[in-house]
């Protein structure tokens, strides 16, 4: 878990039901190549309306989710969404066993509409045999229903070896773990390090919403906590662990932490021809840098459609299920009018006006649907 920060858009309230109309199938006009070269140009021309919103199937692939949440999962249902839920050893989250638990259960209730990854706990990965028993761990909550490994920013943020050094996620103890994850074909959705404002000052970050969950969170606010590695040592102790392990199937949750600069985040999907991204939390980003580089961050989710993940990071429990399940319809209605749209936006998190990126509805459909099932094929 993290700052979990989304965009707000300003738009009047003005919803309409799609009218679906009927389409005269005109044949004898041409060839199989010529239809075939019309669908393509049809396909990268053609945009979905605000309206479609509600027709068309979505995954938010990143998500954490605690009890039964019945208005939750009504109002993912009605707007047409399957979730990952995502368990993470998070001080503020319930106990890991409490947490893979209720997974098991919210996947039982909903199983056309849920699935989960589960997690480990590196504190005492120092010990002895603590690589066979995590990989039994994993084993167990695989059989029980798990889709993928989640590795948080503990790792590099918050554990000591016995020596005093810190524990990062290229440390060779970790790589029994990663071989044998590889070998069972595991997805690893990486969370490692933070967006870079955890290493800046509360006033010079660029997103009011990471202001306001580090001031909440100084633990994670690195820029308090020079005795921890610097955002720079993060990111490059994530990808020696990747460079270590070329077979390893990941996804760079949040952007690969890399959200503050499109050009980074194309960069390290050049670098990594297996990883994808997930956009959790960090869509918010790049709308502030659409402000100033629309084309290139529109460009970004052209060249690179095949590895961009649908995240928003909403997460909740039972007791605040309604106002959770208020907050995702707001927050996926702002993200979809960004994505498909063509109208000039405001956001509550930063200064500036932009556009919606006015994407295809064949990017669309990879970025929402597809590419998530494809990395996940036994989830939903």
């Amino acid at each position: 878990m993290n700052a979990r920060v989304r965009s707000i858009v300003e738009l009047p309230a003005t919803f309409a039901w799609l009218i679906v109309g009927s389409a005269w199938l005109i044949t004898g006009c041409a060839g199989p190549a010529m239809a075939a070269d019309t669908a393509d140009a049809e396909a990268s021309t053609a945009r979905y309306r605000d309206a479609d919103y509600v027709t068309v199937e979505k995954i938010d692939a990143h998500v954490h989710l605690h009890g039964e949440m019945p208005r939750f999962m009504q109002r993912a249902i009605a707007d047409r969404f399957r979730v990952l839920t995502i368990n993470v050893n998070y001080p503020d989250f319930p106990p890991l066993d409490e947490q893979l638990r209720e997974a098991v259960e919210l996947r039982r209730a909903y199983p056309h509409a849920v699935a989960f990854a589960t997690t480990f706990d590196a504190s005492d990965s120092t010990a002895s045999g603590w690589t066979a028993r995590t990989l039994a761990a994993i084993d167990a909550a695989i059989a029980q229903g798990a889709v993928a490994v989640k590795v948080w920013k503990d790792i590099g943020m918050q554990w000591r070896d016995r020596d005093g050094r810190v524990v990062m996620i290229d440390d060779e103890r970790f790589t029994p773990l990663f071989q044998g994850l590889s070998e069972r074909g595991v997805l690893v959705l990486g969370h490692q390090g933070e967006p870079r404002n955890a290493w800046l000052p509360l006033d010079r970050m660029t997103i009011r919403g990471d202001r306001g969950y580090f001031a909440e969170h100084p633990q994670y606010h690195m820029y308090l906590h020079p005795e921890w590695p610097s955002y720079d040592a993060q990111i490059a102790a994530r990808d020696r662990w990747l460079d270590r392990n070329p077979e390893l199937r990941f996804v760079g949750v949040h952007l690969a932490s890399l959200e503050w600069d499109v050009k980074r985040v194309a960069d390290f999907l050049r670098r990594y021809p297996r990883a994808s991204v997930d956009l959790a939390a960090r869509l918010v980003h790049l709308q502030r840098q659409s402000v100033s580089q629309h084309e290139a961050v529109r460009q970004f989710f052209i060249d690179f459609q095949d590895r961009v993940v649908y995240g928003s990071d909403l997460s909740g429990a039972t007791a605040g299920d309604a106002d959770l399940a208020d907050e995702a319809h707001a927050a996926w209605r702002a993200d979809w009018r960004f994505l498909t749209g063509n109208e000039v936006l405001r956001s509550t998190e930063f200064n500036g006006e932009f556009r919606g990126l006015d994407l295809p509805r064949s990017v669309v459909d990879k970025i929402y649907r597809e590419n998530a099932r494809r990395l996940l094929p036994q989830a939903w």
